[in-house]
């Protein structure tokens, strides 16, 4: 019997796919489908703390001239916003806990440090059964040295694991001028999980209206290359689950990401596209496949074409391309 289960960060998964943090899961509703459809967890979208300072900017606005700008009039707003929206978002935590099965895990992001573990803590409160920190500090500060920016995740992320007990995993980036070395320190912190890669709101122009405009909301199958070799570089090298993200748009990548070493791999975009009922066709093909090469368990096959096991690890560092541009010639007439 063809097994799919996994262990992600301690927790069973029934299933390697997960979806990830996005409004996909901002309903009951959805949560049950997500379940129904066969995914192993659902993450939350996240709670960000700039939505909520967004929201009391805007309260501000337009109650100034009632009540002007006291100091209690600030901190209750301050308070107050906050408050409700931490409410809601543990009211859908605790009633998505009592509905289904899969483990429902929390996640938040954050600017400032404080508030890391007040959110943490609360969404412990509300039994989420792990957390996911969407953690990145955008390099673009002239003042600040590579060192000062990792110094800030190292310590978020061994300041959140000693206030709280349930399994945490680091969402990041890849920018880092040492990202092996970097993973690696943070695999050292005690996080339970890392996930590779997080995606971010990347800006266009409007160049008529002079406007600042998001694109590439969501990703595309050819995001998957930059997660897989680094997947492929990390695994069994760093003392924790590696967590594919970003990228993932069929079973066959998935699969990949699993022979390259993923513990799980997280999706969204192509769920938005093409529904939920997409996780139920994707573990199908998945066993379908496990089943033509014998494999009773994603456990037989995990990381069997990581760098670490390659007989030829060079091809997962290769950046140039030399066979394809290099030696050939093009009549562009």
């Amino acid at each position: 019997m063809t097994d799919l289960s996994v262990n992600y960060m301690g927790l069973k998964l029934k299933s390697p796919i997960v979806v990830g943090s996005s409004n996909l899961a901002n309903s009951i509703t959805n949560i049950k489908k997500i379940e129904a459809a066969g995914a192993g967890a659902v993450i939350m979208k996240s709670i960000f703390e700039e939505e909520i300072y967004n929201e009391y900017e805007d309260v501000l606005k337009k109650d100034n001239a009632q009540f002007g700008e006291t100091d209690e009039y600030l901190d209750y707003f301050d308070f107050k916003i906050k408050e409700d929206n931490i409410k809601k978002y543990i009211a859908l935590i605790e009633e998505a806990k009592k509905t289904v099965n899969i483990p429902v895990i929390g996640s938040i992001n954050c600017k400032s440090n404080h508030e890391w573990t007040y959110f943490a803590k609360k969404i412990e409160a509300a039994g989420a059964d792990a957390l996911e920190l969407n953690l990145f500090i955008m390099p673009s500060d002239f003042e600040k040295s590579a060192q000062e920016i990792e110094d800030i995740y190292m310590g978020i992320a061994k300041k959140i694991k000693s206030e709280i007990s349930i399994p945490v995993a680091l969402k990041m980036s890849y920018y880092f001028s040492n990202l092996a070395g970097t993973v690696k320190k943070l695999s050292e912190t005690g996080v339970n999980g890392l996930v590779l890669f997080n995606r971010f709101f990347t800006p266009d122009f409007d160049i008529d209206n002079f406007e600042v405009l998001p694109t590439n909301v969501l990703s595309s199958a050819s995001d998957l290359h930059q997660t897989l070799r680094w997947v492929s570089i990390l695994s069994g090298r760093v003392n924790t689950n590696i967590i594919a993200s970003t990228g993932v748009h069929d079973s066959k990548a998935a699969i990949k990401l699993l022979l390259a070493g993923a513990t799980a791999v997280q999706a969204v975009s192509v769920f938005y596209e093409k529904g939920l009922n997409e996780i139920t066709t994707m573990l199908d093909e998945i066993k379908a496949w496990m089943e033509k090469h014998n494999f009773n368990s994603i456990d037989d096959f995990r990381g069997k074409m990581s760098q670490a096991k390659s007989e030829n690890p060079a091809v997962y560092e290769r950046v140039q391309f030399m066979k394809y541009f290099g030696g050939r010639e093009y009549d562009l007439d």
